[in-house]
């Protein structure tokens, strides 16, 4: 595993991306993401003896719409990508998916894929390169010797994923648990505490995707599917009625769910609480009104987005925009004028 992470083939040397664009939203404090990390990748570097194999293990977790994302690139490793809320927008090899909290999506070593187009969203996302060794093409892969697989179900494992032709799946309820049990050990500081039970739920984790994989069959419940589709739909139709004075109790009375269920779909599915995914939607109308109603005042497009009053408005605007709204609104029509 020594050495520069880098593809061999006919068409050239590859080598492997080190996400610079996570690391600087980090940095400056627009996301919160923890991880493990070697060969240049963002996070905890680990000791060089320890778990060579992992690239990188950890999660980010985007609280509100972010101005960059993850443009195409390659990985060293098999990577697994687990979207645990939000949603996020996937390509691989030209092919686009939504992921939608949930799902998995599963890239070959040196596979090309990106996220976010281009920006990505509000999210709680995890992931695991593991580095199997695959320098030049039809290499064998060379799985950690800490797996306690056997190499029978190793062999297949391999095979399920090497061959792989679909690589986004609806992951079952503890391939998403194991992620959540290692980005709970992730947080902690000091990898020689963690080093035994991150090794153990690494072992649960693939153990999972191999009996998921190998039985090809999902374990959905249908009530979930139900409930959720329910909340989509109504999120999906909030920007329309805005003006409503919308309290948590009546977003949830209009989805037929208690509060607390519906606030945890809600969370599911945007990555936001229920009030300020409704923030947020005053907010992106409001930036378009003020572009395309020049005619309106600042107070009555606050009313109309239904934010109480105009302060509490130009408060909530700056925050996000970084400017008043008479500001942005001036800003917008002499860039329309210098026909930018």
């Amino acid at each position: 595993m020594a050495g520069s992470a880098v593809f061999k083939s006919e068409s050239g040397v590859l080598h492997a991306d080190k996400c610079e664009m996570l690391r600087r939203a980090a940095e400056r404090g627009d996301i919160y993401m923890e991880a493990y990390c070697r060969r240049g990748y963002p996070g905890k570097v680990m000791p060089p003896r320890v778990m060579p194999e992992i690239s990188s293990v950890g999660f980010w977790d985007a609280a509100k719409p972010q101005d960059w994302g993850l443009d195409w690139h390659r990985n060293e490793g098999i990577e697994l990508t687990f979207l645990s809320r939000g949603k996020a927008q996937f390509f691989v090899d030209d092919k686009e998916y939504m992921l939608e909290s949930g799902d998995l999506a599963i890239t070959r070593p040196w596979q090309r894929h990106r996220i976010g187009a281009p920006n990505i969203g509000p999210s709680r996302l995890h992931w695991i390169i593991l580095d199997v060794g695959v320098r030049h093409p039809h290499q064998r892969w060379n799985w950690p010797s800490w797996f306690i697989m056997s190499s029978e179900d190793l062999r297949k494992l391999t095979t399920l994923l090497r061959y792989n032709e679909q690589p986004v799946w609806r992951a079952d309820r503890m391939v998403g648990s194991c992620f959540e049990k290692i980005s709970r050990l992730v947080e902690r500081r000091n990898i020689g505490f963690v080093q035994t039970r991150l090794k153990l739920h690494l072992n649960e984790l693939f153990v999972a995707l191999f009996e998921m994989l190998d039985s090809r069959n999902m374990d959905l419940d249908a009530g979930l599917s139900s409930s959720r589709r329910t909340v989509e739909i109504f999120l999906s139709r909030l920007p329309g009625s805005l003006d409503r004075d919308w309290s948590l109790g009546m977003m949830a009375e209009g989805c037929g769910l208690g509060r607390s269920r519906f606030a945890d779909y809600c969370r599911r599915i945007t990555n936001m609480t229920p009030i300020d995914y409704l923030n947020q939607c005053r907010l992106d109308a409001a930036v378009r009104m003020l572009v395309e109603r020049p005619e309106l005042s600042i107070t009555e497009i606050a009313l109309a987005c239904g934010f109480r009053s105009s302060q509490y408005f130009a408060t909530a605007f700056h925050e996000r925009m970084g400017h008043s709204p008479s500001v942005y609104r001036k800003l917008k029509r002499n860039a329309e004028k210098r026909g930018c």
